[in-house]
This record gives structure tokens, C-alpha cells and sequence, in this order.
């Protein structure tokens, strides 16, 4: 695993801002307002697993979107996770998930990412709905005001908590992969935030598709240097060669 340095971690200094006070979450009923942070890191999260499986066709990756598990009205029998995945399902869009017309399949991973008015229901409320009702086999949430990662894995019909490694990061089974903090430029050069990444079984950061792009233009451009140096060297050899033939020639 890669360890991050003191610089890497720090927080930026304007993470309170972009973590808005939500002014409209008093009634249950309110959909929560989203703040520029809750946004980008729930879109880059997205975005990161969708790359990953670009070339699978039998998984189904959204977030903020209705996620149906009742028949009838009320949000008791629908929540809207801020990232949730579904294994085993045909890839293609849709407005909302509905259990009982997707054969009754439901999401394997949910991620929330609280705000100071939601912590508390995210790991009450939510938790037994997403437990008891929803029986989602993996679902972490992450306070970005205390920067802790928790997640509860279905066992035997019932939550039992994801213990972290010693980095803090949360072993998910259903995507095989790591979880945990990396620092993450949202604003162009305002500075680096530490939010949720994932990672791969070896501990490798998975790149966002910018990032990945970014990665096999270097690795291209290495390889040409690489390649402009061997024909070099074969070159020169060549040269040294064939002066070596001329000199001996005048020898002779």
C-alpha cells in the first residue's frame, strides 16, 4: 500500500465551505440538498467504477437516483443513495432502480456521503432500512467532517461492521476492492481534498478516465524516448562499424 505523505494529506482549508450547512433537511420528507463537494466526490466515485467496468456489460453502476424497494408512496419505500452498484444486471440507463422489475435484484454496495444533518441518519436510519428492508450486502458511509470511513457487510441477515486495515481503508468484497482517502484536486488548483478513492487489491489507486489518459500518454511518451535511444545507440553502432570496415580496408 501506498503510504501518502503529510503534504498529500493535508486538507484543504476551505473543506467546511464546500460542506455546506444543509438548511432544508429538517423534514425527512425534503429531498437533502447537495453541496459542491457531495457532488463532485459522488460523480467522481461514479465515473471511477464506470471506467473500470467500461467493458462489462453486466454491471450497473448510479448514484442519486431512486432506488425503489416498496411498492407505494412515502420515502420509507424508496431511498436515493449517493453511489450504489448492481451485479449480475444488463448496463444500460435508467431513471431509477425498482426492485420489483429488475427481478427483485437489489444493490449489492451502497455508499452515502454525509453532511453534518444526515450523519446521524445515515448510520441509524438508513442503515436499518438498507439492512432490514433494502438487505444491501455491503454499505459504507463516509463523514467528511470527522474524515472516517464505516461499512457493514450482511451476514446471516444481519450488519456486521467492515473492520479497516491500519491504513483506514474498508475492504469491499462485492467490488473487490479497497476503499479509502486520497488526496483529490476538485477545484483546479484550489487545493487538495482528501475523499473517498478506491483501489485496487494490491493498494493502487484506480484512476479517474483524465487520470488514465493522462497515464498512457506518459507511458507512451516514455516508451518513444526509449525507442528514439535504441535506434540511437543502433546508430551509432553502426557508424563505428562501418568505419571500422574502412579503416581496416585501407589497411589492406
Amino acid at each position: 500500500f501506498k503510504s501518502l505523505s503529510n503534504s498529500e494529506a493535508e486538507v484543504c482549508e476551505n473543506l467546511e465551505d464546500l460542506l455546506e450547512e444543509d438548511l432544508f433537511n429538517e423534514n425527512e420528507e425534503d429531498p437533502p440538498l447537495e453541496s459542491d463537494w457531495h457532488v463532485a466526490a459522488m460523480n467522481l466515485l461514479i465515473n471511477i467504477l464506470r471506467y473500470l467496468w467500461r467493458e462489462r456489460n453486466d454491471i450497473y453502476v448510479s448514484g442519486n437516483t431512486s432506488v425503489y424497494f416498496e411498492k407505494g408512496q412515502g420515502r420509507n419505500k424508496f431511498r436515493g443513495p449517493d453511489l450504489y452498484v448492481v451485479k449480475g444486471v444488463p448496463k444500460m440507463p435508467r431513471s431509477s432502480w425498482i426492485k420489483w422489475k429488475e427481478n427483485n435484484i437489489v444493490p449489492h454496495f451502497i455508499l452515502e456521503l454525509s453532511s453534518k444533518s444526515t450523519a446521524k441518519f445515515d448510520v441509524e436510519g438508513k442503515k436499518t432500512i438498507y439492512e432490514g428492508q433494502l438487505k444491501t450486502p455491503e454499505y459504507v458511509v463516509y463523514n467528511p467532517h470527522t474524515h472516517k470511513l464505516q461499512g457493514w457487510r450482511l451476514t446471516q441477515g444481519y450488519y456486521d461492521s467492515i473492520i479497516p486495515n491500519e491504513h483506514g481503508w474498508l475492504w469491499c468484497q462485492e467490488l473487490g476492492l479497497w476503499l479509502g482517502l486520497a488526496p483529490y484536486d476538485f477545484l483546479d488548483g484550489a487545493g487538495s481534498i482528501n475523499t473517498p478513492r478506491f483501489f485496487d487489491q494490491n493498494g493502487q489507486l484506480l484512476p479517474t478516465p483524465n487520470e488514465a489518459e493522462a497515464q498512457r500518454a506518459e507511458q507512451e511518451a516514455k516508451s518513444r524516448h526509449i525507442l528514439e535511444k535504441e535506434k540511437e545507440i543502433e546508430y551509432q553502432a553502426r557508424q563505428a562499424a562501418e568505419a571500422e570496415i574502412a579503416r581496416l580496408k585501407v589497411l589492406l
